[in-house]
């Protein structure tokens, strides 16, 4: 099987811009729905962003317009670029194959899913 592994967190202050990448080792992902779940502290995961197949994108009411989603079957890469950040965005990014709803517990999430990174943290500060 392979292995998600994210990059690119950290901490900047509101407005600031983060890149966050999840390669994936090990097999492909032509054929797997991906998506960026976060997890807040004492939240459930929530769904930011995913992307299909087919190329097409969601995204969470919360993030729209901020936020952008990209897949790069060649490098087996998923990309969120992360703009106008705010300290509500403050959370754990996982990184997804395959999507199980929009929110739910990250261990639910996790054994559903084909691949499922081990997260980074992304802090916002005011």
């Amino acid at each position: 099987g392979g292995q998600l592994v994210e990059s690119g967190g950290g901490s900047v202050q509101t407005g600031g811009s983060l890149r966050l990448s999840c390669i994936l080792s090990g097999s492909t992902f032509d054929d797997i729905d991906m998506g960026w779940y976060r997890q807040a502290p004492g939240n459930e995961c929530e769904l930011v962003s995913s992307i299909y197949v087919d190329g097409t994108t969601w995204y969470a009411d919360s993030v729209k317009g901020r936020f952008t989603i990209s897949r790069d079957n060649g490098k087996t890469s998923l990309y969120l670029q992360l703009n106008s950040l705010k300290p509500p965005d403050t959370a754990v990014y996982h990184c997804a194959g395959e999507i199980l709803g929009r929110r739910a517990e990250c261990a639910t999430i996790r054994g559903y899913s084909t691949y499922w990174g081990q997260g980074i943290q992304v802090t916002v500060s005011s």
